[in-house]
């Protein structure tokens, strides 16, 4: 696992897969509930973005999941109102090299889960990761000028 302090979202435009940390709440309309941080910053982004989330959710469960366009679900709580759960973080990393593993990705990009909004202290969260996550993750913690407002 490598780490940096850059805008995940440069990255994206320049062909990196972006894992977004989400939880695993889904509306009545359908539509993933995004609440802060990397999911709001992908919806705003992406319009489809909550549609396809909460499509995915539905269909398989708060699991890692290719969203679409190099954007990645990883779970880290499983109602927007909860606070980040390490087992969850966790089970996504494992979830997120298998992944990376079948579908080839050579460079995955990971905003700090949990730390952001969640509340969650990053040594804490690192030691987690770090016996998971290889060179082909880039855990970064996004510069307060990276930030769109509103996201934390």
């Amino acid at each position: 696992m490598r780490e940096a302090e850059i805008d995940l979202w440069m990255l994206h435009g320049q062909g990196a897969v972006v894992a977004v940390t989400t939880s695993g709440l889904v509306g009545s309309d359908g539509r993933a509930r995004l609440g802060k941080g990397c999911a709001r910053q992908a919806g705003q982004r992406f319009p489809w973005f909550a549609e396809r989330l909460g499509s995915l959710v539905t269909s398989q469960g708060n699991h890692v999941g290719l969203v679409g366009e190099r954007i990645v679900a990883f779970p880290v709580e499983h109602h927007p109102l909860e606070n980040p759960d390490l087992g969850l973080i966790a089970r996504s990393a494992r979830e997120l090299v298998a992944l990376a593993d079948a579908a080839g990705y050579a460079e995955v990009v990971l905003a700090r889960p949990g730390c952001g909004g969640g509340g969650l202290e990053w040594p804490e969260v690192s030691r987690v990761l770090a016996p998971i996550l290889d060179d082909r993750f880039l855990v970064v913690a996004m510069p307060p000028a990276a930030r769109l407002p509103g996201t934390g």
